[in-house]
């Protein structure tokens, strides 16, 4: 079995580990899906792999926040740490505002 592309960290943070791999987190249906690469975060528009082998296949990996091997409940704040040494704040109660994603520190380092 392959290592995973990130660690989680606490409540609530994730932190991405391999930087040829992108990280799509899924909270729940109504939420945007997060695309975590290595420059940053943004919305996801395209479609979610179904399966382990669709994932690698593009290069990237499902993260459900709410699934038990992860935080086992949904979140409504979520940190996440990028290899360009910021880390990100994830608001789900501010969907559809421009404060759903924005940096939380510029250097976790």
């Amino acid at each position: 079995m392959s290592e995973a592309a990130y660690i989680t960290s606490g409540r609530n943070t994730i932190i991405h580990k391999i930087r040829k791999m992108d990280l799509l987190i899924v909270s729940e249906i109504e939420h945007p899906v997060i695309k975590v690469t290595q420059n940053g975060l943004m919305i996801h528009d395209g479609p979610v792999p179904r399966n382990r082998r669709e994932a690698k296949d593009a290069y990237c990996e499902v993260i459900h926040i709410a699934s038990p091997d992860i935080f086992g409940e949904p979140k409504t704040l979520l940190f996440v740490q990028c290899l360009n040494g910021k880390e990100y704040k994830v608001d789900y109660s501010k969907t559809d505002s421009p404060l759903f994603i924005r940096v939380h520190q510029q250097s976790y380092i």
